[in-house]
């Protein structure tokens, strides 16, 4: 039963560090290279959708991670599920109090409502995410150095 929750949660968390790298290397450079305001469209949708569902993906992360820490306790490598844990909090926390307020700004603008400053916005939302992607990484490297 172990051997299953490892596996499930080093998948769950490996697809959503999958879906969080691309954002800023794949999906956020083809939005910007899009033209007239296509990108800033692309930008509010992504906006709505994630914020819909990475909210239930991060904490749903955590509580595997969190079960998977309790159930191992007495194996080796439970310090680094523990590590990894303490990751995803931060990640967590990152999003709470730094992504999350732009996002929430974000995906009500419209070609019409945008601020002047929706650029400089946008790419502070961005160095947070570049942030946020590497404290995520780091979780799940220590997750699959716990299975080995």
């Amino acid at each position: 039963m172990l051997n299953a929750l490892e596996v499930v949660t080093t998948v769950i968390v490996g697809l959503m560090v999958g879906v969080e790298f691309a954002v800023p290397f794949f999906i956020n450079p083809m939005l910007n290279s899009l033209p007239d305001d296509y990108g800033l469209l692309g930008r509010t949708d992504g906006a709505r959708r994630g914020g819909a569902v990475m909210p239930f993906w991060y904490i749903g992360s955590f509580v595997l991670v969190a079960v998977w820490a309790v159930a191992a306790r007495q194996h080796d490598g439970t310090g680094l599920v523990i590590a990894a844990g303490a990751l995803l909090i931060v990640s967590v926390l990152m999003s709470v109090l730094l992504l999350v307020p732009i996002n929430n700004r974000v995906k009500t603008w419209t070609t019409d409502s945008r601020p002047a400053d929706w650029k400089q916005q946008m790419n502070r939302w961005d160095r947070w995410h570049y942030a946020r992607v590497a404290v995520i990484v780091a979780a799940f490297t220590l997750l699959v150095t716990a299975l080995v």
